[in-house]
């Protein structure tokens, strides 16, 4: 979809009243204690991402020097996402009520396990979810090599005009790169800041890749360790961007022109994706996209129960509710991708 209509966001645009309407929704949510804590699931789920992970180490060293490693890397790039779905979780503050808890579960899922510094991330992600699918204001959309509005795709230049007009081709390939991205700009953020929560962090991150490549060297030869990190990284990169992809990509873009209230904002620019509760589990919750940015504190287990009183609420107050299944999203988003990549591509006329 191209940048919110117009006249729509016009009709749409914020007043007074409309505060109301979502206190009205938050009042709904609370009275069925879809915000209390969920202690006892977070930590079942932990306890199992850890689980999983010791089966992984433990698959890794009994294989030892062998090229069967490639399927341990691949069955490690799932864990280290639905590690990072907890650590997405604990920066919204969804498992603890104290900040410090949060945070200590985020840095050791995000910085000691995985490797993404929580603290670069969460003000990062934070300002997505102030502003979704904002043109000049979210960070989710100022990817420098993709386009997802006209004016961005008019403003590429050289490879990133290359990449832009081949985009809807291009993207998943793309996402394997994702991983590396997110270390980098961790590894960046570390060295440009300071102070002692910076130090914290970066001790954390460097442990996280001290004992990574002294394992895979111990373990592995040089070319396997090789094949393992890219294809361990590669597959984490792409299985994580496929859980964000489907949120936002081709649903309305908005401008500063678009003064639209709290829920219209989120709810107008967010996708869910239905399915059962395996998808619940592949996705991380995410799926209830529409859900988790109306309540970004809400804890992962309640968003399915929480559905049914968002989607009767924006039905009884005309607001669209986008829902798609799991391949359907994707193909929203590749549409919408390719379309925005039109104008870059050459015009073939009948003589060519």
């Amino acid at each position: 979809m191209a940048a919110l209509d117009r006249p729509l966001a016009a009709g749409l645009s914020s007043g007074k009243g409309r505060w109301s309407e979502y206190t009205q929704l938050s009042r709904q949510i609370k009275q069925a204690g879809l915000l209390e804590r969920r202690y006892r699931w977070y930590a079942a789920k932990i306890s199992a991402n850890l689980a999983l992970l010791a089966v992984g180490l433990t698959a890794f060293f009994l294989l030892g020097d062998s090229w069967w490693q490639l399927l341990t890397a691949a069955y490690l790039a799932v864990v280290a996402t639905q590690l990072t779905f907890v650590g997405h979780d604990a920066g919204h503050r969804q498992i603890f009520r104290s900040r410090r808890a949060n945070d200590l579960v985020g840095l050791l899922h995000g910085n000691l396990l995985v490797g993404i510094s929580f603290g670069w991330w969460v003000p990062k992600h934070n300002a997505h979810h102030t502003n979704p699918n904002d043109e000049d204001l979210d960070p989710d959309i100022g990817i420098a090599v993709l386009a997802f509005t006209a004016a961005q795709a008019r403003g590429k230049h050289g490879l990133a005009r290359m990449i832009s007009r081949s985009q809807a081709w291009l993207f998943f390939p793309l996402l394997l790169l994702e991983a590396a991205h997110l270390h980098l700009a961790s590894v960046k953020a570390i060295v440009r800041g300071s102070g002692r929560a910076n130090t914290v962090e970066g001790l954390l991150l460097l442990v996280h890749l001290a004992v990574y490549l002294t394992v895979l060297l111990v373990v592995l030869t040089p070319v396997q360790a090789l094949a393992f990190v890219v294809v361990q990284q590669g597959l984490f990169g792409l299985y994580l961007g496929c859980a964000f992809a489907p949120n936002h990509k081709g649903m309305p873009t908005l401008t500063q022109a678009d003064q639209l209230d709290f829920l219209r904002r989120q709810v107008l620019t967010s996708r869910n994706v239905c399915g059962s509760r395996f998808v619940d589990f592949l996705l991380g919750g995410l799926n209830y996209q529409i859900e988790h940015h109306l309540f970004p504190s809400m804890p992962r287990p309640n968003l399915r129960r929480a559905q049914p009183l968002v989607r009767e609420f924006c039905a009884q107050h005309g607001l669209p509710y986008t829902e798609a299944s799991l391949v359907g999203s994707y193909s929203q988003a590749l549409r919408h991708l390719h379309a925005v990549g039109a104008p870059l591509r050459p015009v073939r006329t009948a003589a060519d």
